[in-house]
């Protein structure tokens, strides 16, 4: 379900580094708002693509099925994936990047926990569902559902990450 393909059971922890380095490097350089930016553009992407066509054309047990198979290749990921017939719920008990930054002492970028929103919002709206997130700072809950029928995603209620 991954749009990617692995020969290995687990992916390397140390590409948190490099995707919290990029986000610094993006908000120092260009500003929180081209940040946002980058990250809906990802979600946005060719790359995402087949990820998109499987949730349109199988809807909700498609994105349980690929939330489950993304976490269980995460090192260090603790997450309870549930799925009705309304929704996607995702339990972040422990989150696999925030765990892996922090255990190595890395300054994580305080917004790092909003990307979750806005990579998952723009790649769910492409097959007629959004993300609502609560949470953060290394856990989180996260609903996916049909879009419109939800509130607006509140960015306060996703907490501001913060560094060892």
């Amino acid at each position: 379900m991954l749009p990617y393909r692995d020969s290995k059971a687990q992916g390397a922890a140390d590409f948190y580094f490099a995707i919290n380095a990029t986000f610094r490097f993006l908000k120092r350089r260009f500003g929180i708002e081209k940040l946002v930016k980058y990250w809906s553009e990802l979600g946005e992407s060719s790359y995402f693509q087949p990820v998109a066509e499987s949730w349109r054309n199988d809807g909700l047990p498609a994105i349980a099925e690929y939330w489950r198979d993304f976490f269980q290749a995460e090192p260090n990921a603790s997450v309870d994936v549930t799925y009705s017939e309304q929704r996607v719920f995702l339990e972040v008990k422990q989150c696999p990047a925030i765990y892996h930054l922090r255990k190595n002492s890395r300054c994580i970028v305080s917004e790092f926990c909003q990307h979750c929103f806005y990579v998952s919002d723009a790649l769910a709206s492409r097959a007629g569902f959004e993300v609502r997130i609560k949470g953060g700072n290394g856990a989180c809950e996260q609903t996916f559902a049909k879009r419109g029928s939800s509130a607006p995603q509140d960015l306060g209620s996703i907490k501001m990450a913060d560094s060892p």
